[in-house]
């Protein structure tokens, strides 16, 4: 692709958002986004993701966020992905799911069922992953490759299956032999060195994870209130 065709695809798929941070990553040929989404500082999209919000919703990616090739996002009511977080190729993130239960109508014809979703900072979405509504996925967490998170995710967590469940903490209770392995690795091969600068917030978001706070499910109960409150039952005539 020539210089001119990636500032050109830059320009072209900045206009689509109601807002872009500074230094973002948006070269991708196919990128539908449809409706309100916004994007912070240097977040990077792939090619061929969908965005789309109904009635209301938004798509919020903050800091250093990122989603990757195939990806499809759509709220109804929010979904936040925190700094530092990467949705991996061809995963699903939807807010809205049909009432199928206790009614044998067609689900056409049953209401959504629509509650926010939060990724925290610093999580890792795998391949082919499927996450629920209402969901919230705690900081620093790791969800497995080919898996449907139907629960909320606590900090530094690794979840796997489906339905997801926990299979492990990131640093706490790992088995001498998996502890080993993994030491080795580290020890053979070191961590990348940090170039953007941010290391200190990255070791925030480390410290906060490790004291077990659930930031969040917070924020997700928090904009559930919210939208119960507004919902059309609940407001003031």
């Amino acid at each position: 692709m020539s210089g001119f065709s990636k500032k050109w695809r830059q320009f072209v798929n900045s206009r689509k958002f109601a807002r872009v941070g500074k230094n973002c990553s948006l070269k991708g040929r196919q990128l539908e986004v449809d409706g309100h989404v916004e994007l912070g500082d240097y977040c990077k999209i792939r090619n061929n993701v969908i965005f789309r919000t109904n009635g209301g919703g938004k798509i919020l990616l903050d800091t250093y966020s990122g989603v990757s090739y195939n990806c499809f996002l759509e709220a109804r009511t929010i979904i936040k992905i925190g700094r530092f977080s990467g949705i991996a190729e061809f995963s699903v993130i939807r807010d809205t799911n049909h009432a199928v239960i206790g009614t044998a109508d067609h689900w056409r014809l049953t209401p959504y069922i629509s509650q926010p979703i939060v990724i925290g900072e610093s999580c890792m979405i795998g391949s082919n992953c499927y996450i629920c509504p209402g969901v919230a996925i705690g900081d620093g967490s790791i969800v497995a490759q080919h898996s449907v998170v139907t629960k909320d995710i606590g900090p530094l967590e690794i979840w796997a299956g489906n339905p997801a469940r926990k299979v492990a903490h990131r640093v706490k209770g790992v088995s001498d032999s998996m502890k080993s392995r993994y030491e080795d690795l580290l020890n053979r091969y070191g961590l990348r060195q940090n170039r953007n600068g941010f290391q200190e917030e990255l070791d925030a978001v480390v410290e906060v994870a490790l004291q077990g706070v659930n930031r969040a499910a917070e924020e997700r109960d928090r904009l559930l209130a919210l939208f119960e409150a507004d919902a059309p039952e609940n407001r003031e005539e």
